[in-house]
């Protein structure tokens, strides 16, 4: 999991790192919010942890920013010193998930991040098996099923279209993907990347006519899109709540 913290406050931005980072979550800081913005052109995170009180671009100007554009469904919580209830309901209002209220006390801010991942379903297990329409895929065997035929894969393969199928709609960068398949450094070469969605997309036959399709997203990764009303948005609705460009 990828977070993303803004805070013009050094010690605060520090501390909400640390407990991310001892919670298991890759951090990234961030002390303007036009920065913040300029990023997330640029990169997928799953979660974002924002002040409000920024100089330049406030944290509810880059809250509104967020929900306009690609990741508008992406789980966005609010620590904030400001507590009036007027306050509480902007916030909220503006899009947050979840509004807090400093000093932080850690186990219930760590306690709120797992709820809004869970919400937006970005902290489920991996699963050894999941089915999406005509699609089926076996984790433990790196094998898929199109339409009745068994199709097998490599480790990274059946990685790379979990990872997809999982995310559906969610556009999710370069880097992102290269850190949770490969765990390469974001400015690694990414062909590697491209010949393995290439090699998907045949092998799985992405096409219209199953239901969903792989898509670039220009200048920054790719996404998964379902491509008629006969697929499923994935097995038992898990991804109802994925993100959607």
């Amino acid at each position: 999991m990828r977070c993303a913290v803004l805070d013009d406050d050094k010690a605060q931005t520090e501390l909400v790192a640390k407990l991310l980072a001892e919670a298991g979550y890759q951090c990234e800081v961030f002390h303007q919010g036009r920065t913040l913005v300029n990023r997330l052109r640029q990169d997928t995170f799953d979660l974002l942890v924002i002040d409000w009180n920024m100089p330049g671009m406030s944290g509810i100007e880059v809250l509104e920013t967020v929900r306009q554009g690609q990741h508008s469904t992406l789980p966005v919580l609010m620590i904030t010193s400001r507590a009036d209830d007027e306050d509480v309901v902007t916030g909220l209002s503006a899009g947050a998930d979840d509004y807090i209220v400093k000093p932080l006390n850690p186990a219930i801010f760590l306690a709120r991040v797992d709820a809004a991942l869970r919400r937006a379903q970005l902290n489920r297990p991996q699963r050894s098996s999941a089915s999406f329409g005509v699609y089926t895929f076996d984790v433990p065997t790196e094998t898929a099923t199109v339409n009745g035929a068994s199709v097998k894969l490599t480790a990274k393969e059946m990685a790379l279209a979990m990872m997809l199928f999982e995310n559906m709609s969610r556009p999710l960068s370069r880097s992102y993907l290269l850190e949770s398949i490969w765990g390469q450094n974001p400015d690694a070469e990414t062909r590697t990347l491209d010949a393995h969605v290439s090699r998907i997309r045949a092998k799985l036959n992405l096409r219209a006519e199953n239901g969903y399709r792989v898509l670039p997203v220009y200048s920054y990764g790719y996404r998964l899109e379902p491509t008629n009303a006969l697929a499923p948005a994935q097995d038992g609705a898990d991804l109802e709540s994925a993100l959607a460009s």
